[in-house]
């Protein structure tokens, strides 16, 4: 039943040499890595008017000069991250360039940052996209963390189908969404232009505001800046390009740094000259479409796009974040387990991973996006200055052929990140302080587990001074619990193996027990040692260890092993074993816990 529902979910297993056909082209590419940042514009602008507003809505102009702020960003992003691609063309990102250029721990830091960002990413993504549909549809305000939910498991199902599958399908909503967002500006600028929009809706730009400070503005621009999220996926994702790899993903990088700008530009200039102010039960975006288009088809169509990609901007986290586990997984500082591919070819275990953690924190926070984002844009932003900075040493410690413009853009990079991540810091240090906890804490769950990898390997490598004594043979320890067919099959078994060592074991509660099995075994395999211990406790693991202290004691004298053969009948159907006392189960998972014991299970198959 399991596997039918498998197959039916995620589709037919594919052959290891069918890995090349699950590279995704440019367009694919776009669709399903640029997502996240595309989407950011339906809630970017609205985090710049919601500082702005503390100090009035004529205050609305100046998200102008922010936004022109925030492009310069992007574009020192855009170009910063296009280096990293031909400089790392393997992928790994802020990560790799961290670890390689200033160390294991800011390596850690960035790498740590955004494992959880990605985490957020899908929070984030399916939180909004969910407050967009409950926008278009309040009636659904009460069921926002179920619908969220929801979401979150229909992508994850769609990701385990395989890369070429899931960009197959994501691609067509991203691509409407951005023609929707086109058309909407475009349509909005045009009834600008031809003054059917009243000017004295916005105050003129440079209109003198009491109650601003440099400090207010700093922090609308962080919190704009959030619009930025999802920049650094494609360069964590190289590995899911057709060849040449690089060159494609530096291709869709400025693809995608264009249409966030031309985006981005279009909305926040349409919410100034609207004068549209952020609501808590309608986003701005949606405001804009209503104003510009009225609550007909045009303005659906764009609630509409605008909810598919923002839930289908999750998927740039489900893109980045195995390939970043992976690359952590090889360095041992996350389990294996991480870097095994699943049915599709896809690593499964990091898609199931993120969206079982994704869905813990949509419950947890109530799928309220405006109390995600801060800690999403700040778990951005310490990578990206990690990565600006790295980049910064690399320039100056190789010196290639025209490193110096390359060495500026690092630099404008990484001190607009750093204003940006300290901004968050201080003006939203109560949504924000748990990064200070859960970091550090991630760095020491790193350091212990390449830790234990480490030892592990020492304690498992053969080397050449390391000598054992030769095992000169086995003493067999046969747990019985009665003359029936399952220990008969577990006799016949060790029989096979030593016909001489064999000690049959039965510990009864009672004495009269006792006496009538050891008249039954007597008759039935006389050949066979039976040592009875009699447990007036009804404890059968207690003595049954102390017995095979004894046996283990007097068998290292002559370099002999003790190996208990576990009898255990397996039922027809796997509900049978609930009807069942699985007491060698309990035995096995004891014995496995002893050192020099070797523990063996004898399965005897039932037919009804």
């Amino acid at each position: 039943m399991f596997s039918y529902l498998k197959r039916l979910l995620i589709g037919r297993p594919l052959k290891s040499t069918e890995l090349g056909e699950q590279k995704i082209s440019k367009t694919k590419a776009l669709a399903i890595l640029s997502s996240d940042a595309l989407s950011s514009v339906a809630y970017g602008p609205e985090q710049i008017l919601i500082v702005l507003i503390s100090v009035g809505v004529a205050a609305f102009w100046y998200s102008i000069p922010i936004a022109v702020g925030v492009l310069i960003l992007l574009v020192a992003l855009i170009l910063s991250y296009r280096q990293v691609i031909f400089a790392y063309p393997h992928g790994g990102g802020a990560y790799v360039v961290s670890k390689e250029n200033l160390g294991m721990y800011p390596g850690l830091i960035a790498g740590g940052s955004l494992l959880v960002d990605y985490i957020l990413t899908v929070a984030v993504s399916v939180s909004a996209g969910t407050d967009a549909i409950t926008s278009a549809f309040p009636a659904l305000h009460a069921h926002t963390v179920g619908i969220a939910v929801l979401f979150v498991i229909l992508i994850t199902i769609l990701n385990l189908r395989g890369v070429t599958e899931s960009a197959s399908i994501l691609a067509y909503p991203v691509y409407l969404f951005v023609l929707a967002l086109f058309i909407l500006i475009g349509a909005g600028i045009y009834q600008i232009a031809a003054g059917s929009v009243p000017p004295d809706l916005h105050a003129p730009i440079g209109t003198p505001i009491a109650g601003i400070s440099l400090f207010l503005l700093l922090r609308a621009f962080a919190s704009g800046s959030s619009a930025l999220t999802g920049v650094e996926a494609i360069s964590n994702a190289i590995p899911n390009f057709k060849d040449p790899a690089p060159n494609n993903a530096a291709k869709t990088l400025l693809a995608m740094g264009a249409l966030l700008a031309l985006l981005f530009s279009g909305i926040v200039y349409l919410a100034y000259y609207y004068g549209v102010a952020p609501k808590e039960e309608v986003t701005v975006l949606s405001q804009i479409a209503e104003r510009t288009f009225g609550r007909n088809f045009m303005y659906f169509f764009i609630q509409g796009t605008t909810a598919l990609i923002l839930i289908l901007a999750a998927n740039t986290g489900y893109s980045a974040f195995p390939l970043l586990a992976v690359n952590l997984a090889k360095d041992k500082f996350i389990p294996r387990m991480f870097t095994i591919r699943g049915d599709r070819l896809g690593y499964s275990n990091g898609i199931i991973f993120l969206g079982v953690l994704s869905i813990l924190l949509i419950i947890g926070f109530k799928g309220q996006t405006e109390h995600l984002i801060p800690l999403y844009a700040v778990g951005v932003f310490i990578p990206f200055t990690l990565a600006q900075t790295g980049m910064i040493l690399k320039w100056v410690r190789q010196k290639p052929r025209g490193w110096q413009p390359k060495l500026m853009i690092n630099t404008v990079g990484a001190l607009i990140s750093l204003v940006v991540s300290l901004m968050f810091f201080l003006t939203k240090f109560a949504q924000v302080w748990s990064v200070l906890v859960f970091l550090p804490l991630i760095i020491l769950l790193f350091h212990r587990i390449k830790k234990h990898y480490d030892a592990v390997g020492d304690q498992l490598r053969i080397t050449e001074c390391a000598e054992t004594l030769p095992i000169e043979g086995n003493v067999f320890i046969l747990p019985v619990a009665g003359v029936t067919r399952v220990v008969e099959n577990s006799l016949k078994y060790v029989k096979s193996l030593s016909p001489d060592q064999i000690i049959a074991v039965y510990v009864p509660f009672e004495r009269e027990e006792e006496a009538i099995f050891e008249e039954k075994w007597g008759k039935w395999q006389p050949d066979v040692r039976l040592v009875t211990l009699h447990s007036p406790y009804r404890s059968i693991i207690n003595p049954l260890s102390k017995f095979i202290d004894t046996v283990q004691r007097r068998a290292g004298e002559s370099n002999y092993h003790v190996t208990v053969v576990i009898p255990q009948f397996i039922p027809k159907k796997a509900w049978h074993n609930i009807l069942h006392n699985q007491s060698s189960l309990l035995i096995r998972a004891y014995l496995l816990r002893r050192r020099d014991v070797v523990v063996t299970t004898v399965p005897y198959h039932l037919t009804k």
